[in-house]
C-alpha cells in the first residue's frame, strides 16, 4: 500500500511540475506573438495561433515525458532534472523562433496569428517539435 501512496505522491509532484512548464509554454508563445493568445484562439478561433501553441505544448510535454521516463532513482534529482530540461526546451524553442524570425521576411509573430492559413505556421510548429525531439534525445 505504501508503494501506491509513494507513487501517487511522485505522480502529483511530476504532474504539478509538468503543468507549470506547460503554463510557461503558453506564456512564451503569448509573449512571442502579438495580441492576447487566449482571445485569438478561443474567441476568434484562430487556427494558426492554435497550431503554434499546440506544437509548443506537445513539445514541452514530450520533454517532460522523456525526462520522467528516464528519471534518476533519486526522486529529488529526477524533479530537478525534469525542471531543468523543461526550461531548456522552452529557452531553445524561443531561440529557434527568433532565428526563424530573423531569417524569414516580415514579423514571424504577426504572421503566425493572421486569420488566413499561412505555411509559416507549419514551419514554426515543426521547429517546436524538432527542438523538443533534440532535447528529449539528449536526456536519454
Amino acid at each position: 500500500m505504501s508503494d501506491i501512496v509513494n507513487g501517487l505522491g511522485r505522480a502529483t509532484a511530476y504532474g504539478g511540475l509538468g503543468l507549470v512548464l506547460l503554463v510557461l509554454g503558453i506564456v512564451l508563445v503569448d509573449v512571442l506573438t502579438p495580441g492576447k493568445l487566449g482571445r485569438q484562439i478561443w474567441e476568434q478561433r484562430n487556427r494558426n495561433a492554435a497550431m503554434v501553441l499546440s506544437s509548443a505544448l506537445l513539445g514541452i510535454g514530450g520533454i517532460v515525458f522523456t525526462s520522467i521516463w528516464t528519471t534518476y532513482e533519486d526522486f529529488g534529482k529526477g524533479l530537478v532534472s525534469t525542471a531543468a530540461f523543461g526550461l531548456l526546451g522552452l529557452v531553445m524553442m524561443a531561440v529557434a523562433f527568433l532565428v526563424v524570425d530573423l531569417i524569414t521576411p516580415g514579423r514571424l509573430g504577426a504572421t503566425l496569428v493572421e486569420t488566413e492559413p499561412h505555411p509559416a505556421v507549419w514551419v514554426t510548429a515543426s521547429c517546436n517539435l524538432a527542438v523538443s525531439a533534440i532535447i528529449s534525445a539528449s536526456i536519454a
